[in-house]
């Protein structure tokens, strides 16, 4: 069984040169979705790696007890397109909250020399030094 999902792309606001906004008309796009990719990939752990043209999110799964997590998916974006995949992450975790209450992080008290959840490269490390 496939899938096929109406998506419209969004529309951008462009600047003309008389500093007039001028509006993009919206373009629909047929995603089609797979029974594969329709079942997805549960994830409980994101690294995230940047070089100057690329955002890498690394999704693994991590089970409790275990000392190792395999990459089950890599992304590979834009930085403009990761920006813009934020945004509207952000947007849809507020309707979330608004519908269902707010999301609770619950941290542990002591710091784990080896953390589960989602974190980013911090060191100055990029895929470009790698």
């Amino acid at each position: 069984m496939r899938c096929f999902v109406q998506a419209k792309k969004s529309y951008h606001l462009k600047k003309r040169n008389d500093d007039k906004m001028q509006q993009h008309p919206q373009q629909q796009i047929k995603v089609e979705l797979g029974d594969t990719e329709a079942e997805g990939i549960y994830s409980n752990m994101c690294m995230i790696m940047h070089s100057p043209t690329e955002i890498v999110l690394d999704y693994a799964r991590v089970m409790p007890r275990s000392q190792k997590a395999r990459v089950l998916a890599r992304i590979i974006m834009t930085p403009m397109h990761a920006k813009m995949m934020l945004q509207t992450l952000d947007d849809n975790l507020k309707k979330f909250e608004k519908q269902f209450g707010e999301i609770k992080i619950h941290r542990g008290k002591e710091k784990s020399s080896n953390p589960i959840g989602f974190e980013s490269d911090h060191s100055g490390n990029n895929e470009e030094n790698k």
